[in-house]
C-alpha cells in the first residue's frame, strides 16, 4: 500500500491539505554517552568557545588575566 501525497473527498475533488507525517517516538531511556548527549556537549563546548573568543576580542584581554585582576 503506497501511501498518496494528496487527498480525494467523496465528490472526487482533490484536497490541497498536506498529510502529516507519522509521528515516532523513542521512548527508551538513553543513560551515559550516547549520541544525542555527545551531540549537545559538543554544541554547549562551540557555544562556550566563540563566547570566549568574544570576550577577549571585547575586554582585549585573556580570560585567565582578567580573572587574575579581580
Amino acid at each position: 500500500m503506497s501511501q498518496r501525497s494528496f487527498v480525494v473527498e467523496e465528490r472526487g475533488r482533490l484536497n490541497n491539505y498536506a498529510i502529516e507525517p507519522k509521528m515516532y517516538v523513542d521512548s527508551t531511556q538513553q543513560f551515559g554517552f550516547n549520541q544525542y548527549a555527545e551531540k549537545i556537549n559538543g554544541r554547549f563546548a562551540m557555544i562556550g568557545f566563540v563566547s570566549l573568543i568574544g570576550f577577549e576580542l571585547i575586554a582585549h584581554q585573556g580570560l585567565m588575566t582578567w580573572l587574575g585582576n579581580l
